[in-house]
């Protein structure tokens, strides 16, 4: 048995002859404990905040989308829509067009982005999974608005007494001198609502959902003109290589994004806060184990006379500080790892139990990951053996003279 290794074991289990090294011991083995705890709750919680927040835009948003690389629309024209349905990989795919426009109703008006879809968008984006009131259906001209529209406006389903009424700026230049004062500059569309959306706040105020021809006849745009495409994939398919093949049936003019392209500025804020909150936790950590380093210290003082036994006996230097160092590290592993297992067991009961709740209807979200116990035992090792290694070097030849 590796000698050094050996007696730190000893040292660890053992008691000291004086009580103020033993309270010092336990307390820095119990911050230790807490400090790996909490951060592996933290960053657990964070991992459950992030799921959370990205399955409202994994509601909306498509495996795969195209977008105009300028400006807000590209054409499809028959021949590339007919290419599209033999790309390998693709389950499905729908049309959109979106532009923003003006709502009124009843006295009540809002901006908000109308967007016109076609049958298989429900499919491709899950958006029917979020329906909160009545169903979803826009053909006819009826119509699916958030929640947040429906309620500013005071929209009631099946009022076909009192429709939404839309409008949009006619496109072109030159409208009042080439119609008259009397012309109006916008185009009117009248909706009835048959469904009411819900998923998150910004978004529900956001978007109303109606047929396609109806919007792009609104925007004055024929049937070949787009701002979107969504592509629901095979499970097996390989997304980069769909992307690329995508790419080259539909030319320059459009980019295909992700779905983590589409959201770049949330992902880049979810891993910023993470980020964020481990650096904060980390420095934690860092303050409480210098209580290692005194911790190691005493205990050097405390076994000054048995380290120089050993020297006598003929222990070298290096292995003395080996022992003081191998019992930090083993502190603060010990440490780490019931820390990981406490923090495991409040997780799970928070998975299985839900008792802490943001509304009384819906549970915090956490999430266990392996990662984050790797972080964490990985976080606390390396701190322990800087810590360990720092006041190990406190012995020198002349505590053992």
């Amino acid at each position: 048995m590796n000698f050094p290794f050996y007696i730190a074991r000893r040292y660890v289990r053992s008691k000291s002859s004086q009580n103020a090294v033993n309270v010092i011991n336990f307390i820095t083995f119990l911050v230790i404990v807490i400090g790996s705890a909490a951060l592996f709750i933290v960053l657990s919680g964070f991992a459950g905040l992030k799921t959370f927040s990205l399955s409202f835009s994994n509601t909306f948003d498509p495996d795969l989308k195209a977008v105009p690389a300028t400006g807000k629309f590209f054409q499809l024209n028959a021949n590339t829509f007919n290419s599209l349905q033999e790309v390998e990989g693709v389950a499905l795919f729908s049309q959109e067009i979106e532009e923003r426009v003006y709502l009124t109703h009843q006295k009540k008006s809002d901006v908000a982005y109308i967007k016109g879809v076609d049958q298989a968008y429900a499919t491709t984006t899950r958006i029917d999974s979020t329906i909160y009131w009545g169903n979803w259906e826009v053909e006819n001209q009826r119509t699916v608005v958030g929640l947040g529209i429906a309620n500013l406006l005071g929209l009631a389903l099946d009022n076909f007494r009192s429709p939404l009424v839309v409008l949009a700026p006619k496109p072109g230049e030159g409208t009042l001198g080439t119609q008259g004062f009397n012309a109006k500059p916008y185009n009117e569309l009248s909706l009835v609502l048959s469904g009411v959306y819900a998923l998150e706040e910004n978004l529900d105020k956001k978007y109303v959902f109606t047929d396609l021809r109806l919007v792009q006849a609104l925007l004055e745009k024929d049937s070949t003109q787009l701002s979107g495409i969504n592509f629901q994939l095979n499970p097996d398919a390989n997304p980069e290589q769909l992307r690329t093949s995508l790419q080259a049936v539909l030319g320059p003019e459009v980019q295909i994004k992700t779905r983590r392209e589409l959201n770049q500025t949330l992902y880049r804020m979810l891993n910023t806060e993470n980020l964020a909150t481990y650096l904060i936790f980390t420095l934690v950590l860092i303050i409480a184990l210098f209580n290692v380093v005194g911790a190691i210290i005493m205990m050097i003082l405390d076994k000054q006379q048995n380290s120089r036994t050993l020297y006598s006996l003929g222990t070298t230097l290096r292995e003395i500080r080996r022992i003081y160092f191998v019992q930090g590290v083993i502190v603060t592993t010990m440490g780490g790892v019931i820390g990981v297992v406490l923090g495991s067991l409040l997780i799970a009961s928070q998975l299985a139990f839900g008792w802490l709740k943001i509304t009384p209807s819906l549970a915090y979200p956490v999430e266990y990951q392996l990662v984050n116990v790797l972080i964490v035992l990985g976080t606390i090792m390396v701190l322990g053996l800087i810590a360990s290694k720092i006041a190990s070097r406190r012995v020198n030849k002349k505590l053992l003279s």
